[in-house]
């Protein structure tokens, strides 16, 4: 399960920023999470796996 959900992880550590959380609000937190796993998910489903 580990080497399944690494990758994604790199992904959206490299790319989109998301290292740390910062205080400015649950609210605004939780969205900065949600936009980055979709972006996450239309990136990895535009790579090609041979």
């Amino acid at each position: 399960m580990r080497a399944k959900v690494e990758p994604i992880l790199g992904v959206m550590k490299g790319r989109f920023g998301v290292t740390r959380v910062r205080y400015k609000g649950l609210a605004k937190n939780a969205h900065h999470l949600f936009v980055s796993c979709a972006l996450v998910n239309l990136v990895m489903a535009t790579k090609t796996f041979i």
